[in-house]
């Protein structure tokens, strides 16, 4: 692998982890769960700049070092989820190239509260939990949008480095 691919890796990581850093502080909104998603601007971002596979891959480091930094066991197997289903979502709808960046994030911020919430029935083995989901659909869609924006002016205006 090159050394700028490697570099471009660890910016776009270091740049999702301070974002994940960020949003701990911003408090809950009032609503459990409902969150900015802020570290999916760089996701996105590597989505559309560097490709689905990239963009899985500075998920995932992302993912274990807000664990290793911040996090538990559970909140590992809730992002796991939420990355994995909003990541392969995301990813087949930009394949289509059907959807703008605006359309993509709102999918994978819907996509992500899905995946915590089948993680949340599993661990707590009730089906009762789905009755949350149309309020984190509702989150996801505001959060998307904005983040989707974010990222599609991001993906304009940084300049491609390849």
């Amino acid at each position: 692998m090159k050394a700028s691919k490697v570099a471009q890796y660890g910016l776009i990581a270091a740049l999702a982890l301070v974002l994940s850093y960020l949003e701990s502080l911003v408090p809950s909104l009032g609503v459990p769960g409902v969150k900015l998603g802020l570290p999916n601007i760089a996701i996105v971002f590597a989505l559309y700049r560097l490709g689905w596979r990239d963009a899985c891959i500075i998920s995932l480091v992302r993912v274990f070092l807000v664990f290793l930094l911040f996090g538990n066991g559970a909140g590992l197997a809730y992002s796991l989820a939420g990355a994995a289903l909003s990541l392969s979502l995301m990813g087949l709808l930009k394949k289509t190239g059907r959807f703008s960046s605006v359309g993509v994030s709102v999918a994978g911020g819907v996509a992500h509260n899905a995946g915590q919430i089948l993680v949340a029935m599993a661990l707590l083995e009730t089906a009762r939990l789905a009755w949350y989901l149309p309020v984190l659909w509702i989150s996801g869609t505001v959060a998307g949008v904005l983040i989707g924006i974010v990222s599609g002016v991001l993906v304009e205006r940084v300049p491609d480095q390849r």
